[in-house]
């Protein structure tokens, strides 16, 4: 990857492991030079401001324990990163969580609403916040405007899983995350904001434990096989930087090819 690939601030939920992880070591390898990294696993948190401080000892790493479904962690923490580092550049919400595998008349209520509110009111939330920051930022022309948000949904934003993994609230959770980055796509392009979709297929993450049912399922994707946390880390990267200062209100599918079949 090209070093100056990325230039300024990024704030990331969701980055103490997996895919969020993943995006901020791309980040920094890009040429991300402040971070300011969220999850509500703080020692996790910890371990990942450590291992980039390691390898990448000039790159400023803040962090802070968030629950995205406390509104007044989400906007403190915003302002902490606007008033650490100046602005945010990039914004990634990556932070979720997976059903109980129930069918709908299966569901207690309670773990509809979780999953929901984390998944769905969870990227609300902090975009919400991050759209605030952004708008009292220097437009710093066609290419940069004043930021880029990136919002994780899942392939199953897209289409429905097979009726073996049944997945009712992650996945009306993960179609309404792609219907909100889409709304405010459009809301907030003229005022120089990119928002994208990054749509995850079967990735190896601990929110897709081995089972034989998904091993079934992952060899009817066209590549056969899982994606890594690396692979949708640089798509994410792609979608925040320049080469996609075009790109708005955009649904970037990386699943092997499997909603193709």
């Amino acid at each position: 990857m090209v070093a100056t690939l990325l230039k300024g601030t990024a704030y990331l939920t969701g980055a103490a492991s997996g895919i969020g992880r993943a995006t901020a070591i791309a980040f920094v390898r890009s040429g991300i030079q402040n971070l300011a990294l969220t999850d509500i696993n703080e020692s996790n948190l910890q371990k990942v401001q450590q291992e980039i401080n390691a390898a990448y000892p000039k790159v400023k790493v803040h962090i802070m324990k968030l629950n995205v479904r406390d509104t007044d962690e989400v906007d403190r923490s915003v302002l902490k990163a606007v008033e650490m580092f100046g602005r945010i550049d990039i914004a990634v919400n990556v932070a979720g969580i997976g059903g109980n595998g129930a069918m709908t008349h299966e569901v207690p209520e309670g773990d509809w609403e979780r999953v929901v509110d984390v998944n769905l009111n969870g990227v609300w939330r902090c975009q919400r916040a991050q759209l605030r920051a952004m708008m009292q930022q220097e437009n710093l022309g066609l290419r940069k405007g004043r930021g880029s948000i990136v919002n994780v949904a899942s392939m199953y934003g897209l289409i429905a899983p097979p009726a073996s993994i049944p997945a009712t609230e992650y996945t009306a959770s993960k179609h309404a995350v792609v219907g909100l980055t889409r709304s405010d796509a459009s809301s907030y392009g003229p005022h120089g904001i990119r928002i994208n979709a990054m749509c995850p297929g079967y990735i190896e993450t601990p929110l897709n434990p081995a089972s034989a049912t998904m091993t079934s399922e992952v060899m009817k994707t066209p590549m056969g096989r899982m994606g890594s946390v690396e692979e949708i880390a640089d798509c994410i990267v792609f979608l925040s930087s320049e080469m996609a200062s075009y790109v708005t209100g955009s649904i970037l599918v990386s699943d092997g090819g499997h909603t193709m079949v």
